[in-house]
């Protein structure tokens, strides 16, 4: 196994391992955060607050009760020996750092090379759900999804990489609205033949400018000896 994977470690769902508040412990800790603004929470634009926050926040952090794995134990293996990448690119989420507990507002593009079997393509899009619905940072959230992957499909290479805006230096702090964080994580790189890998990184950079640029001379460090004109590239491997 590549040095980049880790065990499935935590992926399960945590909901139950966890001793829980009651939703009226989490209704109450809200009207205290009102009352800490400054503002009444009995007025009449909040009384109804509490109830909706702690609505909201089920729906944000839903994914601890979901398991990643289930969705992709389902595979299908009559494939007729087709083994080039897949890729599933653009998949929007809505995350939460876990500093801050801030939006993390973003894109995924996860992408694999079966091994005698392929999974269906919302599989995938769920998976990145699951991770998002989670208190994240951008870095663990995108290891987690090709560990996932790779542990569960034993492909013979997966690669993710995550662009995304992180509220928690955009609306607060720093104030740099324009900052994008871009990590990406591959497992079993070398699995990954070249002709899959570049394809990926037009994938990452279709429709952008064609002009070099030091991410572009990145991928050619991944996969070597090829051009890709008219592609803005990100290095997968």
């Amino acid at each position: 196994m590549s040095s980049n994977v880790h065990a499935l470690e935590g992926i399960r769902p945590v909901r139950a391992e966890i001793d829980r508040p009651d939703r009226t412990d989490v209704e109450a800790a809200f009207r205290t955060i009102i009352r800490w603004t400054g503002d009444d929470p009995e007025r009449e634009g909040l009384i109804e607050t509490r109830a909706r926050m702690a609505r909201a926040f089920e729906e944000f952090f839903a994914g601890y009760a979901q398991d990643p794995v289930e969705f992709l134990q389902n595979t299908f293996e009559e494939i007729e020996g087709y083994d080039e990448m897949i890729v599933l690119r653009g998949i929007r989420f809505e995350s939460h750092c876990e500093h801050h507990m801030a939006p993390i507002i973003g894109q995924a593009w996860v992408a694999y090379v079966p091994n005698g079997r392929v999974v269906g393509i919302s599989k995938l899009a769920r998976v990145v759900e699951v991770y998002a619905k989670r208190l994240q940072i951008q870095e663990k959230m995108t290891a987690q999804i090709a560990n996932s992957i790779n542990d569960v499909l034993r492909p013979q290479g997966v690669a993710v990489v995550i662009k995304a805006s992180h509220h928690c230096m955009t609306t607060r702090g720093v104030h740099k609205p324009d900052a994008r964080l871009l990590p990406r994580q591959s497992s079993h790189a070398s699995g990954i033949p070249q002709r899959c890998g570049l394809r990926f990184c037009w994938f990452l950079g279709q429709g952008k400018s064609a002009r070099k640029s030091p991410v572009h001379s990145q991928c050619d460090d991944a996969f070597p000896g090829t051009i890709l004109p008219g592609a803005h590239l990100t290095r997968v491997n």
